[in-house]
């Protein structure tokens, strides 16, 4: 079975540090998420954090909009399963808190920031601290002067901004820094991201903002970070959605799926409903998808409508189930394993597919290892 992979090989970046997680140069494309608690909230925050991370999310950022916030990163930061990123704007004081309050990075929007002594000054903590800190560019608050500057071309007062602040670390020697270049619209987004890779050795983090509502924003952050991800540009994601934000790092990880750039879990693929199913296909397989999502291996499982489509056009999964009139086939490859009564269908698949994950852990491992060698050879 092939191993998918981007179109094209990883834009080879600097290497950086958020606590534990590397970003850029040979590691793995890291996805974000951000609470939607409020961050003075220690408790109520600290458990959408868990959540989050038995989601799969490899790096936390947190609003900290005034000193009660910054305040509270200290008991957050201590206690956080991943790395805690402060959302800084407006205030680079709270930036400052925030780095002696043990948070493992910084995010400055440089629109918000009235002064650019500020980011200077924002700099100099962080080199102090060992942080490293985000250059967040967003279209909707770029600097006045900016804007000015290029009143009718938002692709290049994305990359003129997120330059110019770039410089301004640099002038502190401090070089420890990520760039994002966010537009709610996917193809200014993916023009200026290719710009910024051209011009800079910094590793990039991807995103759509504000791209909206669950159906929407998933549509949208697929089609930017997706493409942008395929083409080798992209260290760390985030899928920015008026959601749960478990959605966003579900979204995440499948788009990395989507463009071969992880396979550390399991993979699903379901037909589409027609005409010829005789039993509930949705509902099946938005219950073979909750069962799978704790697998943490490579094997790809299969959700079919009816015999027409399954196992043979589901050729490249492990296991699946196909639907008959009031019954399903299990299948492990193209070979029909059991034939089960729709009411006990979901259990006797998960029993097979329990044992298909146990009796082939050591293949799935290797599938998984195949994965990271041929990432590894794109980045050499």
């Amino acid at each position: 079975m092939s191993i998918a992979q981007p179109l094209q090989p990883r834009r080879k970046s600097r290497q950086l540090h958020v606590g534990r997680v590397a970003v850029g140069g040979d590691a793995p494309v890291s996805v974000q998420s951000m609470t939607v608690t409020d961050t003075r909230d220690v408790v109520a925050t600290l458990d959408q954090i868990e959540q989050l991370a038995e989601a799969g999310c490899d790096i936390v950022r947190l609003a900290v909009p005034d000193k009660v916030a910054a305040d509270a990163l200290k008991q957050i930061t201590a206690r956080s399963p991943i790395p805690v990123i402060a959302d800084i704007h407006f205030d680079y004081r709270l930036a400052l808190m925030a780095a002696d309050n043990g948070v493992q990075g910084l995010r400055v929007n440089p629109g918000n920031q009235p002064k650019k002594d500020f980011i200077r000054q924002i700099a100099d903590k962080a080199k102090a601290c060992g942080l490293p800190i985000r250059i967040g560019v967003n279209a909707g608050s770029l600097e006045k002067p900016v804007k000015e500057k290029f009143p009718n071309d938002m692709v290049s007062a994305l990359v003129e901004s997120a330059l110019l602040n770039v410089r301004l670390l640099e002038e502190q020697a401090f070089f420890d820094i990520k760039v994002s270049v966010k537009a709610s619209d996917p193809m200014t987004m993916i023009r200026a991201y290719r710009r910024v890779a051209e011009a800079m050795p910094y590793p990039l983090h991807l995103g759509v903002t504000e791209a909206g509502t669950l159906k929407r924003g998933l549509i949208k952050s697929s089609v930017g970070i997706g493409m942008l991800l395929a083409e080798g540009i992209g260290d760390t994601i985030r899928v920015s959605l008026t959601a749960d934000p478990v959605e966003e790092v579900t979204a995440g990880h499948e788009i990395l799926k989507a463009v071969g750039l992880r396979m550390d879990s399991a993979d699903l693929i379901s037909c589409p409903s027609c005409g010829r199913a005789e039993v509930d296909l949705h509902g099946m397989a938005n219950q073979v998808e909750a069962l799978i999502t704790q697998i943490k291996l490579p094997v790809r499982v299969a959700v079919m409508g009816c015999f027409v489509n399954g196992p043979g056009e589901a050729e490249q999964a492990d296991i699946g189930i196909a639907g008959a009139k009031d019954e399903f086939f299990i299948f492990e490859g193209l070979e029909v394993i059991k034939r089960v009564p729709q009411a006990v269908a979901l259990e006797e698949f998960k029993h097979e597919l329990d044992r298909f994950v146990r009796e082939n852990e050591t293949m799935l491992r290797q599938r998984m290892d195949q994965s990271k060698q041929a990432q590894a050879v794109l980045l050499a």
